[in-house]
């Protein structure tokens, strides 16, 4: 095998990545604020604060861009060294039951109550017991009762990781070919420009046909991003080269993004602007560029200074797939009852981000970590699994 210096990199050893934990655990708490945001801002969602606002919207403006590319790359990295400690099979079957049968659960239990404040802020005045026998009637959201809501990551994460296990154990097995791709992405503005050209190209062709519905037979636009962010995640593990190349070149990738990311705010995000085609496509190709030296970035530092661990992290690690299944619908119960009342947005957005977060931990803290049922509904290892494995799991993701 070859050195840095132009020859091929070994294979990376299997060891805890602790910065993929740290980066895991910070996405998914961004999820908080972003859905708490979204009760205020100008963009749909389920239900609205009696007062929106554009001044919330520009924080999310920046972090929407990377935010879920961030969780897929993150997912395929966790694909890859699950792959590591069991074979096909077991995988298989651990996709099962640590997100299909969260998914389940959630879509009976933890979504409809979400479904259901809605359709109350549209006028309807039944009770809970008579709108939840609606889930069962089985006709898709936005007509009926029956949605994954923000549990669609989870079914797009478990249909890739069945789709494409052929590639991803193909890409496992032949480490020489993924030792030729790091080298041949060592070289920065290679490891720039082809990955923004693949997207730019994806989104020309796609988006205008296939905008983002978050309906898996016909969300192919977001398919082509997130299943090819997914199968990045997972090549960059496959040699400790992708990792030294990112951490090489960190401070280009943040010097980019920062000027990109003040040029879009001056230029699109603040103001009103009306495009045609050629200046999409522009628009889109900036945008790009910004999002994916972002994550370049994110990944390149966390590599560089998150390679620890402490009593945190280990909790954080296993309550962040409990925060997530739970938040959205936490949100939404907490925030119905404060739609007309006359505190300042402000004031109701720190109510319910703190809130929020102290519900989903008081039930995970005092309820789903102490049982076993509650821990396989939440797509946690039971005790004695978790155990057993503490010690050998390379990186514990919902991957």
């Amino acid at each position: 095998m070859e050195t840095t210096s132009g020859r091929l990199h070994s294979t990376s050893p299997i060891s805890r990545r602790y910065d993929l934990d740290w980066l895991r655990v910070i996405a998914f708490g961004i999820l908080i604020f972003f859905h708490v945001g979204m009760f205020f801002n100008h963009w749909d969602w389920h239900i609205k604060n009696n007062v929106i606002t554009q001044a919330v919207e520009w924080p999310m403006r920046f972090s929407s861009q990377w935010r879920m590319s961030l969780l897929f790359m993150i997912s395929g990295a966790g694909v890859y060294f699950a792959l590591g400690s069991r074979g096909p099979a077991a995988f298989l079957q651990e996709r099962m039951v640590r997100i299909f049968i969260p998914l389940v659960f959630g879509m009976f239990v933890i979504v409809p109550p979400q479904i259901f404040f809605e359709r109350l802020t549209q006028g309807h005045t039944y009770g809970y017991g008579e709108f939840y026998k609606t889930v069962f009637q089985f006709v898709p959201y936005p007509q009926g009762s029956f949605s994954w809501h923000h549990l669609w990551y989870l079914v797009y994460i478990f249909c890739y990781s069945l789709l494409a296990l052929p590639l991803l154990l193909f890409l496992r097995r032949n480490t020489l070919l993924t030792a030729r791709i790091a080298v041949f992405f060592s070289n920065p503005w290679t490891l720039i420009a082809v990955p923004v050209l693949w997207h730019v190209s994806g989104s020309t062709l796609l988006a205008e046909h296939f905008p983002t519905t978050h309906n898996l037979v016909r969300d192919w636009n977001e398919h082509f991003h997130d299943l090819t962010l997914f199968v990045t995640g997972f090549v960059l593990c496959t040699q400790t080269r992708f990792w030294d190349t990112l951490q090489k070149y960190r401070r280009l990738s943040l010097g980019i993004w920062i000027t990109l990311t003040i040029a879009l705010y001056a230029f699109y995000w603040t103001v009103e602007r009306d495009m045609n085609a050629t200046e999409w496509f522009v628009y889109d190709t900036i945008k790009t560029l910004n999002a994916w030296c972002i994550l370049l970035s994110i990944f390149g530092y966390a590599y560089t200074y998150l390679q620890f661990s402490n009593p945190f992290l280990k909790y954080a690690n296993e309550a962040v797939y409990p925060f997530y299944i739970l938040h959205q619908t936490v949100i939404i119960c907490l925030a119905y009852p404060i739609i007309h009342a006359s505190a300042h947005w402000l004031v109701k957005f720190i109510y319910l981000c703190v809130a929020t977060f102290v519900i989903c931990l008081g039930l995970y803290h005092f309820a789903i970590r102490r049982s076993n049922v509650l821990r396989v509904l939440f797509g946690l290892k039971t005790e004695k699994r978790r155990r057993i494995n503490a010690s050998v799991e390379p990186i514990s993701s919902i991957s």
